[in-house]
């Protein structure tokens, strides 16, 4: 009798595994992996291309909205020869023209509708920067030009309704109740009515905002502390932490680096920056009380590998997908406990590699949608293809069929 029931446990546990997993057929064998972690296959036909001849220039924010549409802001920033037909006088006939800042697509990819640009009440950066959609399916957007010390809020047609901060100064202050120096993204707390501003490329801080008024409510620098516009020394990959290393006690540095990247808030009340030439992301109460830092790919100069963050759409928000614009990868990580768990993408302009990857967000059903800058110029969709096992660098996630 007893031996029976070792058997039935045996096979209930791994039927447990089969069902969490997501395996269709086959035999387990002696090897089989747990599942760990969300598997991706790029989608290489989408979007659907633009109308009108339209080109990206650097795409620089990426955000989805409560009807999983998908949302990029791009700066329009091409070379003469991308866009002879744009030209004083043209070159060409019909290609091609820059496309407006702000697109809209639905799921299948097609175009739903765009605006963006200077108008009337606001000033439009010199150099947007970061968009996201609120619950409320308002439209926010930085800004990281010489003088960009502020962020926009629009509707979700266009129509402008706030701006935070005052525009035009190019010197950074970090304790400023006033004004913002180049923010990089602005992200929103619904249940609070709070906008959350990587403040930026010129402060080194996160500042919160009222999402109405746009009043700072507070802000904090690196491990919580008072932000300092002083000098840094360089950053030293020679005694940088491993790759993946998890931390608490606050040994690194006191300050974050310029740009503050992210600074995106989850469900559970924890806020998430990204110290991007840093190559940390810092975890945070919303309240600015410091939890504990995860260092990725810690020997990289020059940008840094901590560019955005996005979180799994699962009631828990198990998942945050970390975009790497150096390194070109995503890094994929176990938010409860903060641990590190594989990379996919690789360098390169063909479908699932990176140019610059620069912003990133997930739809309702787990799909990973990424932006790149410098010459990489798109927007590319990763399909949530189910749980699997996964670690280290797993490249390029082609499609299997």
């Amino acid at each position: 009798m007893k031996s029976r029931l070792i058997v039935l446990s045996i096979g209930t546990l791994l039927a447990a595994v089969l069902v969490w997993g997501g395996v269709q057929s086959g035999e387990v064998g002696a090897q089989e992996s747990v599942p760990n972690a969300p598997l991706f296959e790029v989608d290489p036909f989408w979007p659907q291309p633009l109308p009108n001849n339209w080109l990206l220039g650097s795409t620089i924010g990426v955000s989805v909205d409560s009807d999983d549409h998908v949302w990029i802001v791009h700066r329009g920033n091409l070379a003469p020869n991308e866009i002879p037909a744009a030209l004083d006088p043209p070159f060409a006939e019909e290609c091609c023209h820059p496309a407006p800042p702000i697109l809209e697509f639905d799921q299948e990819g097609k175009l739903v509708q765009h605006w963006g640009g200077p108008g009337e009440g606001y000033d439009w950066p010199e150099s947007n920067h970061g968009i996201w959609v609120d619950p409320m399916d308002n439209v926010w957007i930085g800004g990281n030009g010489a003088d960009d010390s502020h962020a926009l809020k629009f509707s979700h047609s266009g129509e402008f309704l706030l701006q935070v901060g005052e525009d035009g100064y190019a010197e950074p202050d970090s304790n400023s109740m006033t004004r913002y120096q180049k923010v990089a993204k602005v992200t929103f707390d619904a249940e609070a009515n709070e906008a959350y501003l990587a403040d930026g490329y010129g402060n080194r801080r996160v500042a919160v905002v009222d999402g109405d008024s746009g009043e700072l409510k507070r802000y904090w620098g690196a491990y919580g502390n008072r932000p300092s516009d002083d000098e840094l020394p360089r950053y030293n990959a020679a005694n940088a932490p491993a790759h993946g290393a998890v931390s608490s006690d606050k040994s690194g540095d006191q300050q974050f680096r310029n740009p503050v990247h992210c600074a995106d808030p989850t469900s559970d009340g924890l806020v998430y920056a990204c110290d991007r030439p840093g190559n940390r992301v810092q975890v945070f109460t919303k309240a600015g009380e410091f939890v504990e830092e995860i260092y990725l790919m810690p020997k990289t100069l020059g940008s840094g590998s901590a560019w955005d963050i996005a979180f799994s759409t699962d009631p828990d928000q198990t998942f945050a997908y970390v975009a790497d614009g150096v390194n070109q990868q995503v890094h994929v990580l176990r938010r409860k406990p903060l641990e590190y768990i594989y990379s996919f993408g690789s360098g390169g302009r063909m479908a699932g590699q990176f140019f610059g990857n620069h912003s990133i967000a997930v739809d309702s059903t787990g799909n990973v949608y990424t932006t790149e800058t410098f010459e990489g110029k798109r927007v590319q969709r990763f399909k949530y293809k189910g749980m699997g096992s996964a670690s280290g660098d797993t490249g390029v996630p082609w499609p299997s069929d």
